[in-house]
């Protein structure tokens, strides 16, 4: 079932198009924190995004840079904000497509179908995820944080990965070093050892301090 991220402050629009969306066989979600809507937008994974322009705090142009930065799935803005400015600013933002308000609930539905096809029968979404603001591309192995871009390596990359799958479980040594030889490089105690330790410096720099918690004798926790 394709996942629908509705970012629209109205909730009688927001609701209207859920309940249509769910005749058609498609989940979705209303975003309800509009100061993190990266957080709701990692969490849900969402195939398509219905942005408005017009939101709380930041407006829909903001929002769908960010997205962008993380990830190639469609965004369709919806807004009653129609004249040639906006709709050549949504495009340039990185939209696919831009509907204008009042619309047809069908016609709305038609575009969404029609976007999910075009996109969904060449490639698949990039995958994203986040804890305490910081996004994992899963798609090209980056690392994002405040809109900088921390560089990992192959090794702290898997080691990131493998933590932020597991969220608020506990990851023994032995799993992490199996994940690290999948890449064909052999990884013992002492290596993994350090390869955490550089890492943990490169969050710490960044501004995630205590990202990692160790487990003494286990391993290591994201909570």
């Amino acid at each position: 079932m394709y996942r629908i991220l509705i970012i629209e402050d109205d909730p009688g629009i927001a609701s209207a198009i859920a309940e249509q969306a769910k005749m058609w066989d498609l989940d979705t979600k209303c975003v309800a924190n509009f100061r993190n809507i990266m957080a709701e937008f990692a969490e849900y994974n969402p195939h398509l995004v219905l942005l408005d322009i017009s939101l709380p705090f930041f407006n829909g142009y903001h929002w769908c840079t960010e997205i962008r930065k993380v990830s190639k799935v469609p965004v369709i803005f919806i807004s009653s904000a129609s004249d040639n400015m906006n709709i050549v600013m949504a495009m340039n933002m990185g939209a696919d497509d831009f509907i204008a308000k009042p619309f047809d609930q069908s016609v709305l539905m038609a575009k969404i179908q029609a976007m999910l096809r075009r996109t969904y029968d060449f490639a698949s979404s990039v995958p994203v995820l986040e804890h305490r603001g910081a996004l994992l591309n899963t798609g090209d192995n980056t690392l994002t944080f405040r809109e900088e871009t921390i560089p990992l390596t192959k090794n702290e990359y898997r080691i990131l990965l493998a933590l932020m799958e597991n969220k608020g479980k506990i990851v023994s040594r032995e799993k992490l070093m199996e994940r690290l030889w999948e890449t064909d490089s052999f990884v013992d105690e002492n290596t993994l050892t350090v390869n955490v330790n550089r890492l943990r410096k490169k969050l710490d720099a960044a501004g995630l301090t205590d990202f990692i918690t160790t487990k003494f004798g286990v391993g290591y926790l994201i909570d």
